[in-house]
């Protein structure tokens, strides 16, 4: 008998820890872009929403994984969209009932999870040509790679343009009263745009090879 893989290899520890860097979805493969820019004006709903895609990820993934024989080539779209809808519908309706506030912070954007580009396309890469551990933590890391962009320029955006991190005041108030005043365009969707440029650059400066690649 062959000997299982650890559930912790370095293959298996890569899938996860990838996308948290190197191989980021939103700064280096560009998706997810749109609800990063529209959730991450203050912290909480931008790690709200990050949470929600790792949990929306992860099991779309596995279960993606567990169907994957069994699914006909012309309806699998089709399937996919299901699975991942069921779950979305019922990450919405647990935020609506203990998280009420940041469920309408998000508003739309929760239920977009469902057309969410990172999720289609890690169960089109991966979940229908894996096994269900490997697709499950390929879920987790490809939703935490894009949940820690979201909190990155969620903390920027509500510290520079609000002067608060979680609704808690940071900026002392006697910078406030030598005239110091919160920068309000960092709030508005035009910075959103420009953090996302500053953060790929500083990624890109960091990490050449992948310009090179």
């Amino acid at each position: 008998m062959s000997k299982r893989e650890p559930l912790f290899s370095a293959k298996q520890r890569a899938l996860m820890l990838g996308p948290l860097s190197k191989n980021n979805p939103v700064i280096v493969q560009i998706l997810g872009i749109c609800s990063a820019l529209a959730v991450t004006a203050k912290l909480e709903p931008a790690i709200v929403m990050g949470l929600a895609v790792t949990v929306v990820a992860a099991f779309a993934n596995v279960i993606l994984s567990l169907l994957r024989n069994t699914i006909p080539t012309r309806i699998r779209i089709i399937v996919q969209l299901v699975v991942v809808a069921t779950l979305v519908i019922m990450v919405d309706q647990l935020l609506k009932a203990y998280a009420y506030d940041v469920s309408k912070q998000l508003s739309v954007f929760v239920g977009l999870i469902i057309t969410n580009c990172i999720i289609m396309g890690r169960i089109e890469a991966f979940a229908l040509g894996n096994k269900v551990w490997p697709s499950f933590l390929d879920g987790v890391g490809n939703g935490l790679g894009y949940g820690v962009i979201l909190v990155i320029m969620g903390a920027c955006r509500e510290a520079l343009g609000s002067g608060t991190l979680l609704g808690f005041q940071i900026v002392p108030q006697g910078l406030y009263d030598f005239g110091y005043a919160n920068n309000g365009l960092m709030i508005l969707p035009p910075m959103a745009l420009i953090l996302v440029g500053i953060v790929i650059w500083v990624h890109r400066s960091r990490n050449k090879e992948l310009i090179e690649s």
